[in-house]
């Protein structure tokens, strides 16, 4: 599979917020920072990622919010390995927050298939 038509199935299964879908997507080695809203750096691996992304699932279906996703630029870092710059935000009670979250994340081909493998975040940051 292209990256672009890969680079649009992963915001598609994030913007459904179905874990067992984008779990599938995310390498069992992934590797992240994030820089909060604060400043503080969080690093965290598979296990810490997914329970953070269940948790964002079930707040957008429990409040019904949506994600709003913006995928603002990719590019190729080696033959099989690829970044996107993406924007996540939501819309709550019909309204777009203005904060947003910038995720750096840098996508793998194994054995074939696009993975998640090392995301850099900073949170909390001005929504485009």
């Amino acid at each position: 599979m292209k990256f672009e038509s890969f680079i649009e199935e992963f915001t598609e299964i994030w913007a459904s917020s179905d874990i067992e879908k984008l779990a599938a997507l995310i390498s069992k080695d992934y590797k992240a920072r994030e820089v909060t809203s604060n400043g503080q750096i969080v690093d965290f691996g598979y296990e810490e990622s997914i329970q953070g992304w269940d948790q964002g699932f079930q707040y957008v279906k429990e409040s019904d919010s949506s994600w709003i996703l913006k995928a603002m630029w990719t590019s190729s870092l080696r033959e099989d390995e690829v970044m996107a710059v993406i924007s996540a935000s939501m819309n709550i009670n019909g309204k777009p927050l203005e904060t947003a979250n910038l995720f750096f994340d840098t996508f793998k081909q194994v054995d074939g298939k696009w993975m998640l493998v090392r995301s850099y975040v900073e949170a909390g940051v001005k929504a485009v």
